[in-house]
């Protein structure tokens, strides 16, 4: 799913006018951004946790010049899903007939 289907998604599910929606969504990732660049995580209850993991430093390789590269210690962003969405997530997953990795079935 791309966002522009996301927004036809809740224009359609909430009468709300698809334009609206796309500013309200980009206003809401964009204060996601600024709110994890501040240092602070988001904990959304029932839905999951937008936080910065901190990555140590270590030792990488430039395979093209075949020397090793410092990199130094840094953070990255990540979302960790709550305990209910993983489980609902689970049991659709679960409940789906597997089609192979790599098929596609919307052909």
């Amino acid at each position: 799913m791309r966002k522009a289907d996301l927004v036809n998604q809740i224009s359609e599910k909430t009468g709300i006018p698809k334009v609206d929606v796309l500013v309200t969504l980009e206003t809401m990732f964009k204060e996601v951004k600024d709110t994890l660049i501040g240092g602070e995580n988001i904990y959304i209850r029932g839905f999951g946790s937008f936080i910065t993991k901190k990555r140590a430093a270590k030792i990488g390789r430039n395979i093209k010049k075949n020397i090793a590269v410092h990199i130094p210690e840094h953070f990255i962003p990540a979302f960790k899903p709550a305990k209910e969405f993983v489980a609902e997530v689970k049991k659709l997953v679960a409940t789906k007939p597997d089609s192979g990795p790599g098929e596609d079935t919307d052909q």
